[in-house]
């Protein structure tokens, strides 16, 4: 496939994933705004932190070594090794989950049942849901490497709307239910996804359809492990550059759910503030998740395919090399400027945003200003998620090892900067750790990037320098909103509100016009990759 159409392929997945992650998002929001009216912070401190935590935890540490190992280079390979390796994920999933389920279930504190009813079948179900959603693995993999767009919008939308339906019909009859709810709401979840992928791909293969792609798989039956005569059973290569990957995935997932684990191990939050601080981490976190997220796994798949891993920039076709160093420096620009944004806007508005949403519960305390950091820490997410993006998809075997160890260095740093900032500074110290942790992960992806094209002509991160003509709009942009809080928000009324909206409404606008006076290869760049598709259809 050639560099350009996997490009093209790439943004509409990245965009479809968006969409899909927007409807996530607006959906959740929906459902914790319902449920904090129905049940109790400690509820859901347990289902959305330790609970969560424990399903995300199996997953990540079952699969994510896999999919980036099966996902690096062409989709063009022996797929029957490359499955036999994936469905290990399973056997590795159960071994994760009963080591794990008997950690939640006899070390940590257990919530007290009358305030938390049912934690033991909560543990169990969702320990187990992560091991369902482990059978689809193969499946989900194949499906990405071929850029199968619709397929992913389409088994997830299903699977998150009946999650939601059973859990809000639950709440409404059966509220003393307790964990019940959520367990089986999960359960629900992972069984619709991987029917999803199962059913498409039995209709799909021996269709025309797949007939007409080549599709490297012919049967059913090939997406099951089998054992191939006088041939190993996995390639070893994949086998070793998976158990690099595994390494970093463990500490990456220390990183990156840090706060979790300290409320887990540590009890530095009760499981009503653990609930509070979900709730604002979910809110702060919907940019950095519906688009920051779809675009580093995609466009992971684009510089994979298009550049080849352990090779230097030299020995790449320089054709690739250039495509790749102009989409790189144009994400950058893309999530640096949205970043940007979120900080400028989200100091102001945080406050009024959590008063709309819960009431005084989120709106006092220390939910805005835990909001306000948290605005800032999406600036370091953006840029985070594309370099590494760049990086993981470049690195040979060697240099992941090498990374690993930096990556052990930073969980320690990085657990004993959140434990004193926490006590510090309660709930906020997460955030203000997380800011810590992502800037060095970023020095240390820039330093690799500047690195692997300093031989070139091509210079990738000057995506990282916005025109100083929409640095300043940004900065009068902050004072103007800023002051509009100290005398319009947010005890004055909806008419002081509304000023409030309005003064920042008008700031944006110049932002936005500015940015599109100033950035127009970005723009054109988003136009043509990002929104052909949806511009093509209004047309």
């Amino acid at each position: 496939m050639a560099a350009q159409d996997v490009l093209g392929q790439t943004a509409r997945l990245a965009s479809s994933s968006a969409l899909l992650q927007v409807l996530f998002r607006v959906v959740t929001f929906g459902l914790n705004a319902f449920t904090l009216r129905y049940l109790s912070r400690e509820l859901i401190g347990v289902v959305n932190v330790r609970l969560t935590l424990l399903y995300s935890t199996v997953g990540f540490l079952a699969r994510e070594a896999f999919r980036r190992a099966c996902l690096s280079g062409s989709a063009k390979r022996n797929w029957t090794k490359t499955i036999n390796l994936l469905w290990l994920t399973v056997p590795l999933g159960v071994f994760w989950s009963l080591i794990l389920g008997l950690v939640w279930l006899y070390l940590l504190e257990v919530p007290d049942p009358s305030v938390v009813p049912h934690y033991q079948a909560g543990v169990v179900a969702f320990g187990l849901s992560a091991i369902i959603e482990l059978l689809g693995e193969p499946f989900w993999v194949l499906a990405q490497a071929h850029l199968f767009v619709r397929l992913k919008v389409i088994a997830e939308s299903l699977s998150v709307v009946s999650k939601c339906i059973l859990t809000v019909t639950l709440v409404i009859l059966y509220p003393h239910w307790g964990l019940y709810i959520f367990s089986l709401a999960q359960l629900l979840y992972v069984s619709v996804l991987v029917a999803c992928y199962v059913i498409y791909f039995v209709m799909f293969l021996g269709s025309p359809e797949a007939t007409k792609k080549s599709f490297p798989v012919a049967r059913v039956k090939a997406l099951l492990p089998s054992f191939v005569e006088d041939e190993t059973f996995v390639n070893w290569k994949e086998a070793r550059l998976t158990w690099s990957f595994f390494k970093q995935s463990f500490l990456k997932q220390i990183l990156t759910e840090g706060e979790r684990y300290m409320m887990t191990f540590l009890n530095v939050l009760n499981f009503g503030d653990q609930g509070v601080y979900d709730i604002v981490n979910n809110l702060g976190s919907l940019v950095a998740r519906f688009i920051f997220l779809p675009i580093e796994e995609s466009f992971y798949v684009f510089f994979a395919k298009v550049l080849e891993r352990g090779k230097t920039v030299k020995d790449q076709k320089q054709d690739d090399v250039a495509m790749a160093a102009n989409v790189l420096e144009l994400l950058l620009k893309f999530v640096l400027l949205i970043g940007l944004t979120i900080t400028v806007f989200g100091y102001a508005y945080s406050q009024l945003a959590l008063d709309i949403y819960g009431g005084s519960m989120l709106s006092s305390g220390t939910g805005p200003d835990l909001l306000r950091c948290y605005s800032l820490y999406v600036l370091f997410l953006a840029v985070n998620g594309v370099t590494e993006c760049f990086t993981f998809a470049l690195m040979c075997k060697e240099e992941v090892d090498r990374y690993n160890f930096v990556m052990l260095a930073l969980s320690f740093i990085f657990l004993c900067i959140s434990y004193f900032l926490t006590h510090w500074y309660g709930s906020v110290g997460f955030i203000l750790a997380n800011c810590f942790n992502m800037a060095i992960r970023i020095a240390h992806s820039t330093h690799y990037i500047y690195h692997y094209f300093r031989e070139s002509t091509h210079r990738p991160l000057t995506g990282l320098l916005p025109s100083p003509a929409l640095l300043l709009l940004y900065f009068i942009s902050a004072v103007g909103t800023a002051f509009s809080e100290v005398l319009f928000c947010c005890d004055k009324g909806w008419m002081a509100r509304l000023i409030h909206i309005s003064v920042g409404a008008l700031c944006l606008a110049a932002t936005l016009v500015t940015m599109f006076c100033t950035e127009t290869k970005l723009i054109h760049f988003v136009r043509s990759h990002f929104l052909s598709r949806y511009l093509k259809k209004g047309t």
